[in-house]
C-alpha cells in the first residue's frame, strides 16, 4: 500500500511538474505533507534536506555569484569578448563558451546563463550576427560547465548530500573534474562543428515588423462631439474595451499619457487591439479612424523607444499577470505583447500569467528603460552598457570565491561553513547589499531540492526503491552491470523532461543504490553517472539555461530537438563508457 502511495505521488508530481499547474515548490510541500501525514516518513526526515549542509553551499554560492555581477567584473569580460568578435565571430563562439564553461563550473548554470544573455544580446547587434548563432551555445556551455565541479550546479550538491546521508562519503569538490572536462569539451567541440552548422540564423528585423505590430495598431481622431472628451486616459471606454492607449498626438507633439492624462479634443490616440473591438471602436459617435498604416515614427520617437524585457529566474513577477503587479503604473511601461516559445501573445495579455524566460515587448520613455539596467525581475535587451567596473571590490568577491574553494578542497573548514563564510564576506566588504543578497537566493529551488531529498527518504522507508530496483535488475541484469547503469542514465535522461534535474536525480538515485547493492556493485558509480546524466539531457528546451535564450534567440522547439538531440546521444555514451573507468562498477 505505502509503495502505491509513494510512486502515484511521484507520477502525479511529474504531470504537476510538466504542466506547471502549479508552483514546483507548492507541489513538493504538498507531497510531504501527505507522506508525512501517513507516516511513511517523520516529522524529522521530511525537513532534514532543508536543514543539510548542502542546503547552505547552494545558497551562498548564489550570493557570491551575485556579489561577482555586482561588482561589473563579469561585465568588463564580455567588453573583452567584444574586441574578439572584431577578429572572428568563430573565436568569440569558442571563447564564450569557453569563458561560460569555466565560470558556470563554480556558479549555478542559469545564474550564469542569465548573466550573459544580455549583453551577448548587445555585442550580437554590434557586430551584425545572428543572435541565435550565439545563444543555444551559452546555454549548453553553461549546463556542460556545471558537470566539472561539485558547485557546478545544485543537482551535484544535492546528490552529494543524499549518498553521505546513506553513509557514503561525499562528493569531493573536483573529482568529478576529469569526466565532467571531458563532457565538456566533447560538447564544445560538436557545438563549434555539426551544432554550429544546425542553428538557425534569423535575420535582425524592427521590433514592429518582429511582433506583426502593424495588424493591432489603430490612430483614432477624437472630434468635438466625443464622449471620450475629458475621460482619463487609462480609464476610458477605450480601455474598457481591451484597447491599450501608447502614444497621443496632441498639437503635433507625440508623448506618453499618464494616470492623470485626460482626452482633449482633436487628440490622435495611438491604441493597440484586436481586429474585432476596432469594429465597435469604428461605430462608436464622435471618433475618425485614421489611415491604417500606422509609420515607426508613429510609435518610437527620440524620447519614446520600444524595447524587449526578459523574465529572469529570480523575478518576483513570475506566476503574476501584468494587471496584478500593475506594470504601467510600477515601470511606467506599456506591455505591447508577449513573446513565449516562439509565440507571440498580443490579446489579454493584462491576464496572462508571467513565467521564466518570457520576453516582453514594451513601450515607454527612453529614462525609465534604462532604469531597469538594475533590475533583478527583468533583463533589458538593448545596446549593451556594462556596469561600472568596481575593481577593488571585484577583486575582493574573487578572492572570497577562491579562498572558499582552496579552504574546501584542502579540508581546512568543511566546505558548508568555508562558502557561507565567503559570502559573508562579500556582505562586509560592501561587494553586495544584505537585501540584494537574499535576493540572490532562488528559494524555490531550495524548497524544491529539500523536499526531494525527503521524497528519496520515503522512496527508501515506503519499499518502492527496493521495488523499482528488483524490476531494473530483473529487466537489465542479465546483461550486466554496465547495462544496468545505462539504463538508469537513460532513465535520468527521459524525468529530467518533465521535472528539474535535481528532482530528477533525487528520485532515481535511491533506487539505483538499491540496484547496486543487488548487484554487489560499486554504488558510488551509480550515483555518480545518474547525477551526469541529470545534467547532459538537453533534448528539450526544459532546462531552466534553454528556456532564458528560446525567446531572446527566436528559437523553436524543433531547433532544441534537431542540435539537441545528437548531443545528449552522444554525451550519454562518454557517461555509459568513462563512468566505470573513473569509478570501477
Amino acid at each position: 500500500m505505502e509503495i502505491a502511495l509513494v510512486l502515484t505521488l511521484l507520477v502525479v508530481a511529474i504531470i504537476l511538474f510538466a504542466t506547471e499547474y502549479l508552483s514546483i515548490e507548492i507541489v513538493t510541500l504538498v507531497m510531504l505533507i501527505i507522506l508525512a501525514s501517513v507516516r511513511i516518513i517523520t516529522p524529522e526526515e521530511a525537513f532534514a534536506g532543508f536543514s543539510s549542509d548542502f542546503i547552505i553551499i547552494i545558497a551562498s554560492i548564489f550570493i557570491l555569484s551575485a556579489a561577482l555581477q555586482e561588482t561589473g567584473i563579469l561585465d568588463f569580460a564580455v567588453v573583452r569578448l567584444a574586441n574578439l568578435a572584431r577578429r572572428s565571430t568563430n573565436v568569440m563562439l569558442l571563447v564564450v563558451m569557453l569563458v561560460t564553461g569555466v565560470v558556470s563550473a563554480f556558479m549555478n548554470n542559469t545564474t550564469v546563463t542569465a548573466m550573459f544573455v544580455t549583453p551577448l544580446v548587445g555585442l550580437s547587434k554590434r557586430i551584425n550576427r545572428s543572435a541565435s548563432k550565439i545563444l543555444m551555445p551559452l546555454a549548453y556551455a553553461a549546463i556542460l560547465g556545471g558537470t566539472c565541479t561539485l558547485i557546478g550546479t545544485s543537482t551535484n550538491v544535492a546528490v552529494s548530500g543524499y549518498i553521505a546521508k546513506t553513509g557514503l562519503p561525499p562528493i569531493g569538490l573536483f573529482e568529478i573534474s576529469g569526466i565532467g572536462f571531458i563532457i565538456f569539451i566533447v560538447g564544445i567541440v560538436y557545438m563549434m562543428t555539426i551544432g554550429q552548422r544546425m542553428l538557425p540564423s534569423h535575420d535582425d528585423q524592427q521590433l514592429t515588423e518582429e511582433y506583426k505590430l502593424q495588424k493591432y495598431l489603430t490612430e483614432i481622431l477624437v472630434l468635438p462631439d466625443s464622449p471620450l472628451v475629458g475621460q482619463l486616459v487609462f480609464a476610458s471606454d477605450l480601455t474598457t474595451l481591451n484597447f491599450r492607449m501608447l502614444n497621443i498626438i496632441r498639437n503635433k507633439d507625440n508623448f506618453l499619457p499618464d494616470f492623470r492624462t485626460r482626452i482633449e479634443v482633436n487628440d490622435i490616440l495611438l491604441v493597440e487591439g484586436d481586429l474585432d473591438n476596432l469594429m465597435k471602436v469604428k461605430e462608436t459617435k464622435g471618433i475618425q479612424i485614421m489611415a491604417d498604416a500606422i509609420l515607426a515614427k508613429d510609435i518610437e520617437t527620440e524620447d519614446i523607444r520600444l524595447a524587449e524585457l526578459l523574465v529572469v529566474r529570480q523575478s518576483n513577477l513570475i506566476g503574476k499577470t501584468i494587471k496584478e503587479v500593475e506594470f504601467t503604473r510600477r515601470y511606467g511601461l506599456v506591455v505591447l505583447a508577449i513573446s513565449r516559445h516562439g509565440e507571440n501573445l498580443r490579446t489579454k495579455i493584462g491576464s496572462v500569467r508571467l513565467q521564466l524566460g518570457d520576453l516582453l515587448l514594451v513601450q515607454g520613455a527612453a529614462q525609465r528603460l534604462d532604469q531597469l539596467r538594475q533590475s533583478n525581475n527583468v533583463a533589458l535587451l538593448d545596446e549593451f552598457e556594462p556596469l561600472l567596473f568596481k575593481k577593488r571590490k571585484g577583486l575582493i568577491a574573487i578572492s572570497c570565491f577562491i579562498l572558499a574553494i582552496v579552504a574546501g578542497t584542502t579540508k581546512l573548514l568543511p566546505l558548508s561553513i568555508a562558502f557561507l563564510l565567503a559570502a559573508i564576506l562579500t556582505i562586509l566588504f560592501r561587494c553586495i547589499s544584505t537585501n540584494k543578497a537574499y535576493a540572490a537566493i532562488d528559494w524555490r529551488l531550495l524548497v524544491l531540492i529539500g523536499g526531494m531529498t525527503a521524497f528519496g527518504t520515503a522512496m527508501e522507508n515506503s519499499g518502492a526503491a527496493d521495488f523499482l530496483a528488483q524490476g531494473i535488475v530483473d529487466l537489465m541484469g542479465p546483461f550486466g552491470k554496465l547495462a544496468v547503469l545505462a539504463g538508469f542514465v537513460v532513465l535520468t535522461v527521459i524525468l529530467t523532461q518533465p521535472m528539474s534535474n535535481a528532482a530528477a536525480a533525487l528520485v532515481i538515485v535511491p533506487v539505483a543504490l538499491r540496484a547496486a547493492a543487488e548487484l554487489n556493485a560499486d554504488p558510488r558509480a551509480f550515483a555518480i553517472g545518474i547525477m551526469l546524466a541529470a545534467s547532459v539531457s538537453m533534448v528539450t528546451p526544459f532546462e531552466p539555461a534553454c528556456i532564458l535564450v528560446y525567446s531572446p534567440g527566436k528559437y523553436h522547439f524543433w531547433d532544441f530537438i534537431k542540435v539537441g538531440t545528437p548531443l545528449t546521444i552522444l554525451l550519454v555514451l562518454v557517461i555509459v563508457l568513462l563512468v566505470p573507468v573513473f569509478w570501477p562498477v
